[in-house]
């Protein structure tokens, strides 16, 4: 049998051999060997030189050639060759072709032969990795299956079979250990390109990785009849998870936690004993954070959507059960409905609306110059400000008991005119603190507010823009009393929390005002800008200045006398 045609048919059989091992295409192994061949052709022949290995996919021979490209200039003449030379040894060529000579077959020496295997490896291994990149990519989201190859410092290296994924230490569940050949489940929540090759992260503590778990154990969650809408997770601790239901006659609750409790006891069983609270969602808001705030029982709800937070009232015997244990219940329940939730007890609140309702009614004594009767029925009826009073329809303040027309009238009549006096005396104190008329004309900014700007050294629209949206809103906060703004610094974030929920200023209504006030910063740099370019207008009465070489073509154009 022909030695050469054996060796022919042994590189195809090489090359299927690794493809399968690999799992990866026929032709990338194929190519690598022809680098490699190409390679140790360059080392036999001349590295300057341009050679190319061409490997028949079906009967395995091996050609070897040596490029050189027809230019009408050389710069390098191992790779170049003139247009006229190589016109001389082959006819119809031109510039941008290539002339082809033929390289007899190189018998590979052990130094050649172990540069090509080296060649081959690696590229092999790079066609490897983009396969594992390219297949994992597509599979971020999804749980898979593997064994522990090694555990270093807590950080676990899991055999996919095909690859190799790593799980951190803080993605593992807390008091759970892994030894070298254990089985072990997680979320593949990322996958990413990196110089040593892609890199497939794991995760056992992902609220994602709950949600999955639930869906291979409950058919109806993989069919779509239920969905699971929200999660959050204390890893190995608790959770809770939002549950709904498209068909009416199937309980999601019920259906999550399985006959017996089968179910949901299978998800806890892999999750090391995490206890988890199943709760149906509900597109109302109130109702849904009473919902995630079980077992606890609620007895009222305060919503507050301009500050995204929700004021819940519980029995003081239930307050415990509420926060749970280091806050954890109520700490789950706002990552699980997206708002920030404050809990008291029901005598906490009755104070607060005690002194509330005090303070209002004090405050429509002191203004309207009324008896405490008329005070406390309009602040039973609703209003919180003056301003409420002042410019309500006559006929709404009528409708309240023992109120006619005329008390109306006298009512927004004394409104009005203690807010005048009011807007008076801080339009003087504005003056005397310095506060310039600009701030004045910025929307959102009333004169009371302009005078505690004042008072905390806030006078221009310059000191104004330099301000945070929550430094802003600190400082119109009823609740602030005499902390200053940089005194703001040393407050605790809970203190800083609890003082802007006195602000009647909104996050977004601040974030306007504060570019309001930093809009002229873009104004002078446009107006820089403008200074700085050339004028394109001459000057009144003068002609603009006319290229040197302008006279001489005109001189051209001119007919001859």
């Amino acid at each position: 049998m022909d030695t050469s045609a054996l060796a022919r048919t042994e590189l195809l059989q090489v090359a299927d051999a690794v493809a399968r091992e690999k799992s990866i295409e026929r032709d990338e192994v194929l190519e690598a060997m022809e680098q490699a061949i190409s390679k140790a052709g360059r080392a036999k022949y001349g590295h300057e030189h341009d050679i190319r290995a061409e490997i028949d996919r079906k009967s395995g021979e091996v050609r070897l050639r040596r490029y050189r490209e027809v230019t009408d200039e050389v710069e390098n003449e191992f790779t170049q060759i003139l247009t006229k030379d190589a016109q001389a040894r082959q006819d119809g060529i031109g510039p941008g072709d290539f002339i082809i000579e033929e390289l007899p077959p190189i018998d590979l020496g052990r130094i050649a032969a172990q540069t090509a295997k080296q060649v081959i490896v690696q590229k092999v291994r790079e066609a490897e990795r983009k396969r594992q990149y390219d297949e994992y990519q597509d599979r971020v989201g999804e749980v898979v299956n593997g064994i522990v190859k090694r555990n270093e410092f807590g950080n676990v290296t899991i055999d996919l079979g095909r690859a190799e994924a790593l799980m951190r230490r803080d993605e593992t569940l807390p008091r759970e250990s892994f030894r070298t050949g254990d089985r072990v489940r997680g979320y593949i929540y990322d996958v990413r390109e990196e110089q040593r090759g892609p890199q497939i992260f794991v995760s056992r503590s992902h609220p994602q990785f709950m949600a999955k778990l639930f869906a291979q154990e409950v058919p109806e969650i993989y069919d779509g009849i239920i969905e699971l809408k929200a999660v959050a997770r204390d890893p190995g601790s608790r959770a809770k998870i939002a549950v709904i239901s498209y068909d009416s006659s199937i309980d999601p609750v019920g259906a999550c936690v399985g006959m017996r409790g089968s179910r949901v006891q299978a998800v806890v069983s892999e999750l090391q004993g995490e206890k988890i609270d199943i709760i149906p969602w509900s597109e109302d808001t109130a109702t849904f954070v009473v919902n995630a705030l079980a077992p606890a029982e609620v007895s009222k709800v305060v919503l507050d959507e301009d500050q995204g937070r929700i004021e819940v009232v519980v029995p003081d015997d239930q307050l415990s059960l509420a926060i749970g244990r280091r806050g954890q219940n109520v700490r789950l329940a706002s990552i699980l409905t997206g708002w920030d939730i404050d809990i008291m007890t029901e005598e906490t609140e009755s104070r607060r609306r005690q002194d509330e309702f005090r303070a209002r009614s004090q405050m429509f004594i002191d203004a309207l110059d009324v008896d405490d009767v008329i005070a406390h029925l309009l602040v039973a009826e609703g209003f919180t400000a003056l301003e409420q009073v002042a410019f309500v329809p006559v006929e709404e303040l009528a409708q309240i008991e023992g109120f006619d027309e005329e008390v109306a009238e006298e009512l927004r009549a004394r409104a009005r005119s203690y807010l005048e006096e009011m807007d008076r005396i801080n339009e003087e104190r504005r003056r005397e603190l310095g506060v310039t008329d600009e701030l004045t004309e910025l929307e959102g900014l009333s004169p009371s507010l302009l005078v505690t700007l004042g008072e905390l050294g806030v006078l221009t629209l310059d000191d104004l823009a330099d301000l945070s949206a929550d430094e802003l809103r600190f400082a119109s906060s009823s609740l602030r009393g005499e902390t200053t703004l940089e005194g703001m610094a040393g407050l605790s974030e809970k203190e800083v929390e609890e003082v802007l929920a006195g602000s009647p200023m909104t996050q977004d209504q601040a974030n306007g005002i504060i570019m309001a006030a930093r809009a002229h910063w873009f104004e002078d740099e446009e107006d820089a800008a403008e200074a700085a370019a050339p004028e394109a207008v001459a000057p009144e009465g003068e002609e603009a200045a006319q290229p040197e070489s302008q006279p001489e073509v005109q001189a051209e154009n001119q007919p001859e006398s």
